[in-house]
């Protein structure tokens, strides 16, 4: 396919390879034209292979191509450079960027807009991710990261919640994984919010658990973090979130009750 010399709306030049124009229009049918338009720019970002940093043709060009207006082209543009995906740059035109892969999240994670069970599963997925990185904390401990815990949970014994959610989050701070640091903090304030909604059938838990010497607190994992016990760590945070399984274990048995009286009534 040959290059094609491409002038923006700056009278810049740059190289592009010309745009198939019938893979690219729409068909107005089904979904929002924005959609449409949103979908068929992602089709063609990938089709021409373009990466961070590649040039893509000027909004006159696009639109002409779609067969729509430029309102509803710059529409779906504004999406793309919400999530950082496309950028508008003084003599450079648009070029595109690694998009943040959690901007959309960060702009809808409010609790009170959740079902239950969207509410659920995040915290389910939060416990998963968890128990599953447990192993990969012990690759970046140092002194300095086990004095923040401690006083992580000397605060939290202080105020006497054991739901502050600081000790975890320090915890994924000190794998080094951006990604999973941001959606820790994403999702901080589901966590608080069902522990709010749910505090006393978590605090019946807990007191059960400690009655029979099977609680695992904070400190009882900072502990064996400090004495450099993986495997009894591991184990331990396993058992840390026992505290919540009568909390998941009962939201879908109510989703589940829930289904069958749907079901029932359409009989």
């Amino acid at each position: 396919m040959k290059t094609i010399i491409f002038v923006d709306e700056n009278f810049s030049l740059y190289e592009h390879s010309p745009i198939d124009m019938d893979n690219l229009r729409i068909d107005r049918n089904g979904y929002t034209l924005v959609d449409q338009v949103e979908e068929k720019l992602i089709q063609y970002f990938k089709e021409q292979g373009l990466r961070p940093g590649s040039s893509i043709p000027n909004e006159n060009e696009l639109a002409a191509s779609l067969g729509i207006g430029r309102t509803v082209l710059r529409e779906a543009l504004s999406r793309f450079k919400m999530t950082g995906m496309i950028l508008s740059r003084t003599k450079r035109g648009m070029t595109l960027a690694e998009p943040s892969l959690l901007a959309s999240l960060r702009r809808s994670m409010n609790p009170l807009l959740m079902s239950a069970a969207t509410l659920r599963d995040i915290f389910e997925m939060r416990m998963v991710l968890e128990i599953g990185s447990a192993g990969i904390v012990f690759n970046t401990l140092t002194p300095e990261k086990l004095a923040e815990l401690e006083l992580i949970v000397e605060n939290e014994e202080k105020l006497g919640n054991p739901y502050l959610p600081d000790f975890h989050r320090k915890l994924y701070e000190h794998i080094g994984n951006d990604t999973i640091t941001e959606f820790q903090m994403l999702i901080i304030p589901v966590l608080e919010y069902v522990a709010e909604q749910n505090r006393q059938l978590f605090d019946t838990r807990r007191n059960e658990l400690a009655a029979h010497g099977r609680l695992v607190t904070h400190r009882d994992l900072l502990q064996l973090l400090k004495a450099g016990d993986r495997a009894g760590y591991e184990a331990a945070v396993v058992r840390h979130f026992d505290i919540y399984k009568d909390y998941l274990k009962r939201q879908r048995t109510d989703a589940e009750g829930l289904i069958r009286e749907i079901a029932e009534a359409a009989l």
